[in-house]
């Protein structure tokens, strides 16, 4: 049901530039490492499932289903976290749709800047 969005973010050159690989810094959301913790790094962004709606029709079980996906990038810098965003988009958009940018800010705590896109996916259910 979740769709291949770590697959889709791994395989583009440009999420890599800038996210690293082994590890690839693009984490479910409660699992990027803290700033003290190894595999730490920015930019970094993190990914979360934000709603979903099955495709129903009268006579039988849905057989796909509509996932809406958030993408919250961070970075040290405007810049930073907008570059990692463009890429992302960049990443998914053969296998999805961007359908909003959710808006950007710098958070108080971590001093950090984020850039946020919701993006959807048609995810067959399977037999």
């Amino acid at each position: 049901m979740y769709p291949e969005v770590f697959s889709y973010a791994v395989a583009s050159p440009a999420v890599t530039g800038l996210l690293g690989l082994n590890p690839t810094r693009f984490w479910p959301f409660a699992d990027a490492p803290q700033p003290s913790s190894t595999g730490y790094g920015l930019p970094y962004a993190v990914h979360q499932l934000v709603y979903g709606t099955p495709e129903n029709t009268l006579p039988c079980t849905p057989t796909t289903d509509n996932i809406g996906i958030q993408v919250d990038a961070y970075g040290k810098t405007v810049t930073e976290a907008r570059a990692v965003l463009t890429a992302l988009r960049d990443a998914f958009e053969p296998h999805g749709y961007v359908v909003s940018y959710n808006g950007e800010n710098k958070e108080q705590d971590t001093g950090l800047y984020r850039a946020s896109f919701t993006a959807e996916f048609w995810e067959d259910r399977g037999s």
